[in-house]
């Protein structure tokens, strides 16, 4: 055990608390509760996550707050708001009306130890188009690049260098979702009211394990000034509002301003970025 890594003796723990080496309710919760106190000193602890058969499922988990609930519907490469519907209302399934090329809608579970990474997304996509290994992972990475915002290159760069940075070890990292929709709303927000959804779509949005959701922001001038070019404080007050916001739901916010992202300094920058994103949170980047 004092060999093993964090991840394996994990496996260990969570399989002592078990049902199937503990078949008496009582007993998983006292060996849950010998081993919580220890745990919690390194930053996390065994957590109830489920059932099964009548008992009780643990999981050893960070105690850095992540976002309660698990992903349904993601909603992504698109910068048109969707003409969704509700196919079946009982099981949150969805489906796109009209323009449904022009809109991803990833609806498979996303598995809380693994987080949504890119294998999985190239997995699905090439169930969806029913192409090769070759020709799915080049159509994939430029239907998503495609969806960025033509008038914003520094996105552009922050995603290409994403992808171009750890190349061969992509699949097994989280994958860096563009323009994913957080807020939907039928109406529109004369009808619904300028403050009613401070934020309706993020820029990046990337699925960590354990329920850890990180959105990145590009903020070009637009974000803090009005049309005639002049510093707007309520512009940049509401979208501090919307970080709050999203920040007391356990997201992690990061802004980038534009200028960061231009020029030969950008690559960088990007990449100095996502190693310590990947430092922060344990996740090993394969050779």
């Amino acid at each position: 055990m004092y060999e093993a890594t964090d991840r394996r003796f994990t496996w260990f723990l969570e399989g002592l608390g078990s049902a199937d080496v503990r078949p008496d309710v009582s007993a998983q919760l006292r060996f849950i509760q010998l081993v919580n106190e220890p745990l919690r000193q390194c930053g996390v602890e065994p957590r109830e996550t489920g059932t099964d058969g009548g008992y009780p499922i643990f999981e050893v988990v960070s105690l850095a707050k992540g976002v309660s609930g698990s992903p349904k519907n993601l909603i992504f490469a698109s910068q048109i708001k969707p003409d969704l519907r509700f196919r079946d209302a009982v099981n949150n399934d969805i489906e796109i009306v009209t323009n449904a090329d022009k809109v991803l809608v990833y609806e498979r579970p996303i598995l809380r130890d693994k987080g949504l990474r890119w294998k999985e997304l190239q997995d699905w996509w090439a169930d969806l188009k029913h192409m090769s290994e070759e020709e799915v992972k080049k159509t994939l990475y430029y239907r998503l690049r495609d969806s960025l915002p033509l008038n914003s290159p520094p996105q552009r760069l922050f995603f290409e260098t994403y992808y171009k940075r750890f190349g061969q070890a992509i699949p097994m990292l989280p994958a860096l979702l563009p323009e994913v929709w957080l807020h939907w709303d039928p109406r529109t927000v004369h009808e619904r009211g300028p403050d009613a959804l401070l934020r309706f779509r993020m820029d990046f949005l990337m699925l960590f394990p354990h329920n850890i959701r990180v959105v990145i922001e590009v903020d070009g001038k637009h974000h803090y000034v009005d049309i005639g070019g002049i510093a707007d404080t309520s512009r940049y007050a509401a979208m501090m509002a919307a970080d709050r916001e999203l920040r007391l739901a356990g997201y992690e916010v990061y802004r980038f301003g534009a200028v960061e992202l231009s020029g030969d300094r950008g690559y960088t920058v990007a990449t100095e970025f996502f190693e310590g994103l990947f430092k922060l949170h344990g996740v090993n980047v394969p050779v």
